[in-house]
């Protein structure tokens, strides 16, 4: 894309470098000039300066300069034309495009006006709600209660949706204008058609982009129902994947503070910010994502994770782990803080004082040290076997961590932990590669165990779906293993039906004789029928998936996706439900028939423990995540071929690419 020099030196003249560079750089006066520590190279006094008057920054110690252009191109690795779309959204200004088409441009310009209308929509609800908290006494009490003033109500644009089904029909006149069901205002029922606002009795939590624009909502019960908290559903404005609450009203306080501290809910981030901490944001009801940790660093170098020390904060802290790995450089800091199980941050503080959390903050477990304990998780450390499967489960975790020193010092310790020499661990993991390599490409396998190895199922797994063939590793005939093959024609070893086949020897013919009665034929069940028998059984599921794994299972097609669609839907409103109440709303629903066929079939309610069944989804939805971006590549590989000079589409492109070889480096690294 091209961009006027003219409008580049428009852009230079609106932005302060002082401002872009004090997103990611402590700054302190000094003279004219602001110094501080340069961000491009390790150093322990502050040679990197910023001219305000010349819009120029400049290291003496490593020779780095430019102006704000250059510095988010070399400090946050953005593209040219990132960086340029970047800063003008920080001023509002338009960024022209020369070589674009004529109806490309027009298309560009609909979306543009359609996000400016949602917005507007937002803005009134927000308003509206605002309004309404200062009308509904026993909502103020709720926030005196849990300490928030009226200043941090302020700041945060907190409000309240009151009961009732239609409040926004007061705000709205056109209450059936499509835009309130787009915006993720209203619900509109499947069967019926009726209208209904999403929001009724909850404190009203404004999502702002770092624009400061509202895309979204998150709402809170006064009480204890269930679901405690709601979010607005994904829109073409809000993806909980991507936004992270708070961050808009941080900015000034990361900067100050030198940190983020990023927690997992509303209250945490206003109460916080109450208390002294005012550099805190919170995940949107879904697990730390790279979207997230990237835009994190966009506006410090310093990261911190705050979790609760039950089991559940553990594995959210494992998830923001695996996110965080990929942009951990020589220059990022990133910490892992567990409050004691009955404490969240609010109550620590309220209870042990601001001074005592700001130390468990400085004393929070580094990334390297937390990324030791997570690879050591069941491993007797005191038997040869236990390290070696610390080093096994090390090494995918390892190779996430971007090159440099950072990842060749972890790469000593882990060395350190296993009891092996640094250089004997780096060449066993480089064989180790290699032959997974060779594995991809359709090399010999060894022999798996037959214990637990992920690419066996559990005895009353289902008979293999068309998927895992295309998912797993060559050299894996099929994950299920060879008794569960599925061929198309409904027997066992690839054979037709009515014969089985015994393997051949040094180039002997295979004998064949008849194959004993199988019974009735059933239906061969699928990857997606499984996953709606197990999120049917244990709805509480959807809260351990994220973003990416909510929207591949919506993209099924039907009547597998709809009914995806369908299950969130009831989730969103009704919280987690047991398969009684779910079979009731199903008799009613266009869903129904298909639904009550799968749970009421041979395989219906799946058995085994939470722990197993949870597993058994994620190997699930793993092959249908990896389908899913093949087909997301596809897309933007022909919108790259129809529009070759787009770099945004070609990074979006690479950027596809390469999750996926970290979803199948994830699988294929499992040990077994």
């Amino acid at each position: 894309m091209s961009i006027p020099q003219s409008f580049i030196q428009e852009l230079l003249s609106r932005v302060d470098v002082v401002d872009v560079v004090g997103r990611y750089v402590q700054l302190k006066k000094g003279g004219a000039n602001f110094m501080g520590l340069c961000p491009f190279h390790g150093e322990k006094s502050p040679s990197f300066s910023v001219s305000p008057s010349k819009q120029f920054y400049h290291c003496f110690g490593c020779g780095k300069n430019g102006n704000a252009i250059g510095f988010l191109m070399e400090h946050a690795g953005m593209g040219f034309v990132e960086a340029v779309n970047d800063l003008a959204g920080q001023v509002g200004m338009v960024v022209p495009q020369e070589d674009i088409s004529p109806q490309e441009r027009e298309r560009q310009a609909a979306a543009k006006l359609k996000q400016a209308t949602l917005n507007d929509v937002l803005e009134r609800a927000g308003n509206a709600y605002r309004h309404q908290l200062k009308e509904h006494a026993h909502a103020v009490q709720y926030l005196k209660q849990r300490g928030v003033s009226g200043a941090i109500s302020s700041k945060y644009g907190l409000g309240y949706a009151p009961p009732g089904w239609r409040n926004l029909a007061s705000v709205f006149p056109e209450y059936d204008d499509p835009q309130l069901q787009e915006s993720g205002l209203v619900i509109v029922g499947e069967d019926d058609d009726k209208r209904y606002d999403r929001f009724r009795d909850r404190i009203m939590f404004p999502i702002r982009n770092v624009k400061g624009e509202c895309i979204g909502f998150g709402g809170r019960v006064l009480g204890d129902e269930k679901p405690k908290y709601l979010n607005s559903p994904e829109t073409p404005l809000f993806h909980k994947g991507r936004e992270l609450y708070g961050l808009f009203e941080a900015r000034d306080a990361l900067r100050s503070m030198g940190y983020v501290l990023v927690t997992e809910g509303y209250m945490d981030v206003v109460a916080l910010a109450q208390l002294g901490f005012p550099n805190a944001v919170a995940t949107l009801g879904t697990a730390c994502t790279n979207d997230h940790v990237q835009k994190l660093f966009r506006f410090t170098d310093s990261v911190v994770f705050s979790f609760d020390g039950d089991a559940a904060g553990r594995r959210a802290a494992h998830k923001a782990l695996e996110a965080a790995l990929p942009y951990a450089n020589d220059t990022r800091s990133v910490k892992f803080l567990f409050l004691p199980a009955e404490h969240d941050p609010d109550s620590f503080i309220r209870e042990h004082g601001s001074d005592a959390f700001a130390r468990h903050v400085a004393n929070a477990l580094p990334l390297s040290q937390f990324l030791l304990e997570a690879a050591s998780a069941e491993c007797d450390l005191g038997q040869a076997q236990g390290r070696a499967k610390l080093s096994s489960q090390a090494r995918p975790l390892w190779n996430l961590l971007p090159d440099g020193a950072f990842k060749r010092l972890v790469l000593g310790e882990l060395a350190a932990k296993i009891q092996i020499d640094t250089r004997e661990l780096s060449e066993l993991w480089a064989q180790a590669e290699a032959q997974d390599k060779r594995f991809q490409r359709g090399g010999a396998r060894p022999a798996p165990s037959h214990s637990h190895s992920p690419y066996n199922a559990p005895p009353h797994a289902p008979a293999a779906p068309d998927w895992v063939q295309e998912f797993a590793p060559s050299g894996h005939a099929n994950p299920y293993g060879d008794r569960w093959r599925s061929t198309g024609n409904g027997n066992r070893n690839g054979a037709p039906r009515g014969e089985w086949k015994r393997g051949s020897k040094f180039g002997r013919p295979q004998d064949s004789w008849p194959a004993p009665s199988l019974g009735p034929r059933v239906a061969p069940s699928t990857a997606p029928d499984q996953a709606v028998r197990l999120l049917l059984s244990q709805m509480k599921f959807l809260e351990q998936l994220d973003n990416d794994d909510l929207d591949t299972l919506a993209h099924q097609p039907a009547p597998h996706g709809p009914l995806f669609a369908w299950i969130e839907s009831q989730f969103q409103e009704h919280g987690p439900q047991h398969w009684a109440v779910l079979q009731e709303r199903l008799r009613d629903s266009v869903h129904g028939t298909f639904a009550l066929q799968l749970m009421e079939g041979p395989h219906g309610h799946p058995e085994g423990e939470e722990a197993e069944q949870l597993q058994e989804l994620r190997n699930i939805l793993a092959p249908l995540l990896a389908k899913r971006i093949e087909i997301l590549e596809t897309e933007a590989l022909k919108a790259y071929a129809a529009n070759p000079s787009d770099s945004a589409i070609k990074a979006h492109y690479l950027a596809l690419v390469e999750r996926r070889k970290l979803l199948r480096d994830r699988v294929t690294s499992r040990p077994e």
